[in-house]
């Protein structure tokens, strides 16, 4: 069963990824391209050229577990990024709203506090 915490920090890998790919190739992007530690308790997020299709790579303390979703219709919308790295950290609600279809660009935010934290 996928479970989403705010334990973990959530890395959405921005270049569309082969599908194909699982567990090693998966986890060697996280430590290659994302300079990551794939066995952390962060998420790493996938998706492929059309944005159909998603993978979540995460390791939960005894093996790695994949979540994978193909879309029937539309598409995943991403966050508005501004910068130009391979990866961008989302928060646990912008993920949930990307897996359930909800518009990212509709969402207000209400003020709360937030702790700081290490810079991701």
């Amino acid at each position: 069963m996928l479970t989403l915490t705010t334990a973990g920090r959530y890395f959405l890998y921005r270049p569309a990824t082969d599908m194909r790919k699982s567990f090693d190739s998966l986890t060697g992007i996280v430590r290659d391209q994302l300079q990551g530690n794939p066995m952390s308790t962060d998420v790493f997020i996938f998706l492929n050229r059309n944005r159909t299709h998603i993978k979540l790579l995460l390791w939960e303390g005894d093996g790695f577990a994949l979540y994978y979703k193909r879309l029937e219709k539309g598409t995943y919308e991403l966050p508005v990024f501004g910068q130009a790295d391979n990866k961008a950290c989302i928060t646990q609600n912008q993920l949930l709203l990307m897996l359930q279809g909800i518009s990212l660009k509709q969402v207000h935010y209400r003020k709360r506090y937030m702790q700081e934290t290490a810079s991701h």
